[in-house]
């Protein structure tokens, strides 16, 4: 395999999310694949919602924890050890601005798209939300994100051992799919200066 500028591992963040989604650790790689399942299987099949059961959740979480002080002080044993349960300015702040980064980058596409008229963004987008809209009427909401998370999980590794292979092929795709929209796009720049001189 090629040496390349950037490991993979360093593009997802380095860190122990970087070791789970390369399986690294795949204790807890194999974890997450088996609580993602359960997870969907437990919604999707079972047929419980997700306010229902995190309802009980924190209803059997409020019991425990309530007879739990009680017994505590009736024994004489310390009481349950909670953390600090606030949110820190400095996590509000990091949110704010990484959301702000994003409403950003969707602001500035549709200025591309609507103040400089560009054809290729607009194309482009459409073509995105088209896909979504597609993928979004053959599954519901939780499956997709049950295929984002076996995704997320499953192509990091396989990526990163035919990384070369997988590049070349995706460089040919790229390259295909630029030429078929500039097509377009010239097309649609054709015809509506057909219309013009029309």
């Amino acid at each position: 395999m090629a040496t390349h500028p950037r490991s993979l591992h360093a593009l997802l963040g380095g860190g122990a999310v970087a070791d789970v989604l390369l399986w690294r650790r795949r204790n807890a790689s194999a974890a997450a694949v088996v609580a993602a399942t359960a997870v969907w299987f437990v919604f999707e099949r079972a047929g419980y919602s997700l306010p229902s059961v995190l309802a009980n959740a924190l209803l059997l979480l409020v019991a425990i924890l309530f007879f739990w002080a009680k017994s505590a002080s009736l024994l004489n044993r310390p009481l349950p050890p909670l953390p600090n349960l606030e949110v820190s300015d400095v996590v509000v702040e990091k949110a704010a601005d990484r959301a702000l980064v994003w409403i950003n980058r969707v602001l500035a596409v549709g200025h591309d798209i609507a103040i400089k008229r560009d054809r290729k963004v607009f194309i482009q987008v459409i073509l995105i939300l088209w896909v979504v809209s597609y993928i979004g009427m053959l599954f519901n909401f939780l499956t997709l994100i049950y295929i984002g998370v076996m995704l997320s999980l499953l192509v990091p590794p396989l990526y990163e051992r035919y990384q070369d292979q997988v590049d070349e092929k995706l460089g040919v795709a790229h390259s295909v799919l630029s030429r078929h929209l500039d097509t377009i796009i010239t097309r649609a720049g054709q015809s509506a200066k057909q219309k013009k001189t029309e």
